[in-house]
């Protein structure tokens, strides 16, 4: 098992949006899909405060939200992002750029960022997500990402700078959140026996 990967933060969020998203209740294909689309929009979100990316015109972002509700678009929130998203024949995709997002090319693009480690990370993130009910990985779930996020240096330098993501720390974290509640069990089942 890999316990620690360089890797930058772009498909480290897109996997652990994915992974929530399926904790959630969306199928993987799904899943994949709005994980990409979260990442990209807090990718531009940065790039865009750093200086990196040009706001979008007034123009484009309301031609842009014609051509979404002509597609019947929604949103769906997702780790502090609203994801834009459509009913398709193959279920639910996310929209970048108003193009549904292909799932099979998340696929590749989450495989060719981790290498061999990417099942060890998913079966991490999985164990820390269903360590929490639906509705709490909801409201902590980007927290949590902050927490075991790999750090990079800040600003402009740290703009696709790879840093360490620990799986131990994430696992860790899951087991925490299991220890809090059996404890929270054990005190109330105490109590309700008094």
């Amino acid at each position: 098992m890999y316990h620690q990967i360089e890797i930058n933060q772009a498909p480290v969020l897109t996997l652990w949006a994915a992974v929530v998203a399926e904790r959630l209740g969306f199928d993987w294909e799904e899943a994949l899909t709005l994980g990409r689309a979260v990442a990209g929009l807090n990718a531009y979100s940065k790039g865009k405060a750093l200086g990196l990316f040009e706001p979008t015109p007034e123009a484009v972002r309301e031609k842009r939200e014609q051509l979404r509700r002509q597609k019947g678009a929604f949103s769906i929130d997702l780790l502090n992002r609203k994801v834009p998203a459509v009913h398709t024949e193959a279920g639910i995709r996310a929209l970048q750029k108003d193009q549904q997002t292909n799932p099979i090319s998340v696929t590749g693009y989450l495989e060719r960022a981790f290498g061999d480690a990417f099942d060890d990370t998913r079966g991490a993130m999985t164990v820390l997500a269903c360590a929490h009910e639906p509705h709490e990985l909801a409201a902590a779930g980007y927290r949590l990402y902050e927490e075991f996020r790999p750090a990079i240096p800040s600003g402009v330098r740290g703009w696709g700078a790879k840093g360490c993501l620990d799986l131990d720390q994430i696992q860790a974290m899951a087991e925490d959140v299991r220890q809090r509640k059996a404890r929270s069990h054990k005190h109330r089942n105490g109590q309700e026996e008094r």
